[in-house]
């Protein structure tokens, strides 16, 4: 169906193009930060289920080492794991915004071309 856009409207196709792609790559990398945050949380939960003196190893690149101080291992991993959870937020807020963003611009089209089109 060809809408004949205006020149206005093509813009802000456009500009929904955009924001959709946006909206994946932050969707995306939520994603990944919340898996990694899982991951952490397991790690420390078993690292808190060890007994004293049992061997820990830390992957570093592609080969393991011994971890000689497990306390300063779970401080590491607590602080990695409040980072992702900040970077999450801040994902969280730029995905509401880019969706905020997007509906209006959905709800311009619904203006111009019609009322009954709800999606």
């Amino acid at each position: 169906m060809d809408l004949n856009l205006t020149p206005y409207l093509q813009e802000k196709l456009k500009q929904a193009q955009t924001i959709q792609q946006q909206l994946e790559s932050v969707i995306s990398q939520r994603y990944q930060f919340d898996l990694k945050v899982k991951e952490i949380s397991k790690t420390l939960e078993e690292l808190g289920k060890l007994e004293e003196g049992s061997g820990v190893f830390k992957s570093v690149g592609s080969i393991l080492i011994p971890v000689k101080d497990v306390n300063l291992l779970k401080k590491e991993l607590e602080e990695e794991k409040e980072t992702l959870e900040v970077r999450i937020r801040t994902l969280e807020k730029q995905q509401k915004m880019l969706e905020d963003k997007y509906k209006e611009i959905q709800e311009e089209f619904s203006k111009a071309y019609g009322k009954g089109q709800s999606g």
